[in-house]
């Protein structure tokens, strides 16, 4: 298995928020109709605006613009980025922050070509210097007065935060900008953001995310790490749990820190990787459900107060409470609507939400970590958190909460991401260590125990595809991994095994197919071996045979051919289920046939490595039929 890369989740965008100004309704409003006509040029012109309101209104207009796939070639077109990258550097706070949301939102929607384009159009120069400039801000701010050090540090960090997400965007698309990243000096200036996690999350997180893509295969930047720097690493690595936002940090520092291994003195690395594979377990052991109980808690006492508040009780006094008679006796003054809107209630960004969010990519972060780590050959596997992934397959799996609360419902898409990775990283771990280190075998009869419980609690599970296939997968690994150990498969029965194969045949997915007709072949060879399991083998070898000859894909039926070369290769009662359902014959009439669509559709529709396996399979079942032809001769006779 390749290397598993963690970079590739949807980023966080800039939203401009916060109160406009009056004066600036029309703007807005012009800035909106824009967007909706999309000329491009309205708002880069109004960049030039000599106010830096309307300026600050331009740059989220276009913040908001470049969210829409089609307004892009437009915006490239008329040079958007040289237009925005000089009020980086602007007079105003405010229009900086919002000039780097918008170059934020390009780099992230935009994609490897444009972050490429931007570092061509020179993005680098103006944004390093905003970093430069942030960063002794900041140093400058810690001797400003009490009363305006918090707006200011505030203002400074907000850009920064932009700034950075903007940094790591264009690194990981383009080698000239991580190859800036390391002239520049700019690891001393995000490593001083790091060092400020304690009291701005928000700023360390973002900065965690853009060190673990620089430092990932960076030999020139891992030369300038230094001791100080790698006791900031520590110190965020190490710190108390704030909050779920801190867990988040926690992964991606433990990811930077497995990034710099190589530098990392010999007598220090157990200890740093003993650190490691700490945070990933308490990354992975907590559960998912709960934080979904306390959002659903949360949202219900909003629901209910939004409730009271249409229609609030009358209190002994009367107090606070206007008639409407009443109000036509004051002059000149406003009647008050006393209608809440659920909306009004809510905050202005959904806390629970958002931490909920920030563990589940802590957690599908942390699963793909481990996978990296055993991929790795300077580990030793022993060390590593036996047990994790299917505790964390059982919190994400949590179904307490239906999809038609729409507040939770891309939450749930969430989950179900992280559910399909903890099971794919289950499937890798499996395929990659030895039994011992997996717990042994009670260790992987529990895990398909649990997996086939997790499977058949879902009545509709077929209609999930990528579940179906990351499940399959996993269960594959396990019983292959069973199978080869001699370890008996009696904690799942072949019943249920024809239930998923059943469903799973019937899906679009080649892969869900593939794995399903894999799992009969190890389950079939497995019982060929027992006494009684005649009537089983009959079933197991009519679904196979019924695939390797209907199935549209070659590569299915390939697969439901190797199947049963595996069923019915050894066994008294194998040799007697094959005779009764008669698959000499049936084999022998295919032979041809599958020999034909290999010759017709091979080069057109398969890779050459499909088509090399499909070679093996057609002299395998040659070589087949000529055995089941002594079987049949031995059993007439």
């Amino acid at each position: 298995m390749g290397k598993s890369r963690t970079r590739r989740f949807r980023r966080p965008q800039f939203s401009p928020t916060g109160d406009r100004p009056a004066e600036l309704a029309a703007a807005e409003n012009g800035a909106e109709r824009a967007e909706v006509d999309g000329p491009a040029a309205e708002l880069l012109e109004k960049l030039q605006h000599p106010s830096a309101d309307v300026r600050e209104c331009a740059c989220a207009g276009l913040a908001r613009l470049v969210q829409q796939p089609p307004a892009l070639p437009d915006l490239a077109r008329r040079d958007a980025v040289r237009r925005l990258g000089p009020l980086l550097l602007d007079p105003s706070l405010a229009v900086r922050e919002t000039a780097a949301g918008a170059l934020r939102n390009l780099s992230a929607c935009g994609g490897f070509e444009v972050c490429d384009d931007m570092v061509t159009k020179d993005i680098m120069t103006p944004l390093v210097a905003l970093l430069k400039e942030c960063s002794a801000g900041l140093d400058s701010d810690e001797m400003s007065p009490p009363e305006k050090k918090d707006q200011s540090r505030s203002s400074i960090e907000n850009i920064a935060n932009e700034a950075v997400n903007v940094l790591w965007n264009v690194c990981e698309c383009s080698s000239r900008a991580l190859s800036i990243f390391n002239k520049e000096g700019c690891l001393e200036i995000v490593l001083k953001y790091l060092s400020r996690f304690s009291t701005n999350v928000d700023l360390a997180v973002s900065v965690a995310y853009c060190l673990q893509t620089v430092t990932e295969d960076n030999v020139e930047l891992l030369k300038s790490f230094s001791g100080p720097a790698l006791q900031v690493l520590e110190s965020a690595l190490l710190s108390p749990v704030g909050s779920l936002e801190y867990i988040l940090l926690k992964t991606l520092v433990a990811g930077t820190i497995w990034n710099l291994k190589d530098i990392i003195p010999s007598k220090s690395q157990a200890e740093i990787i003993n650190a490691i594979l700490k945070t990933l377990s308490e990354v992975l052991e907590v559960d998912a459900g709960e934080v979904v109980i306390r959002m659903k808690e949360a949202e219900m006492h909003r629901l209910k107060a939004a409730a009271e508040a249409e229609d609030p009780p009358e209190n002994a006094n009367g107090d606070g409470l206007i008639e409407d008679d009443e109000m036509e006796e004051i002059p000149r003054k406003k009647k008050v609507r006393r209608k809440t809107f659920i909306s009004d209630l809510l905050p202005p960004t959904n806390k629970e939400l958002r931490e909920a969010t920030a563990l589940l990519t802590a957690q599908q972060t942390a699963l793909e970590l481990i996978v990296n780590m055993c991929c790795s050959e300077g580990l030793l596997p022993q060390t590593l958190p036996v047990g994790t992934e299917a505790e964390v397959a059982v919190g994400a799996g949590w179904r307490g909460v239906t999809a038609r609360e729409t507040a939770f419902s891309g939450f749930l898409s969430r989950m179900s991401t992280v559910q399909c990775r903890a099971l794919v990283c289950l499937q890798s771990l499996v395929s990659l260590l030895d039994v011992e280190h997996l717990g042994g075998a009670p260790a992987l009869q529990a895990l398909v125990q649990h997996l086939s419980q997790l499977l058949f609690s879902q009545p509709d599970f077929a209609k999930h595809v990528d579940f179906l296939e990351a499940i399959s997968s996993a269960l594959r690994a396990l019983l292959q991994t069973m199978a080869s150990e001699n370890i008996s498969q009696q904690c799942v029965t072949p019943d249920q095994l024809m239930t998923l194969c059943e469903a799973g045949i019937l899906s679009s997915s080649v892969g869900v197919r593939v794995n399903v007709v894999s799992i009969l072949g190890i389950t079939g060879s497995v019982l060929a071996r027992e006494d009684g399991t005649l009537e089983t083998l009959k079933t197991i070898g009519c679904f196979l045979l019924e695939v390797a000859t209907r199935d549209p894909s070659l590569v299915v039926a390939g697969e439901a051919l190797d199947a049963l070369f595996d069923v019915f290769a050894d066994g008294r009662e194998a040799e007697r289920a094959s005779v009764q359902i008669k698959l000499l014959p049936a084999l022998k009439e295919f032979q041809p046939v599958f020999k034909a669509k290999i010759r017709k559709e091979g080069k057109g529709k398969y890779s050459p490595d499909q088509l090399c396996v499909l070679d093996n399979v057609k002299t395998n079942l040659r070589r087949f039929v000529a055995y089941q032809e002594t079987v049949e001769k031995r059993l007439t006779t």
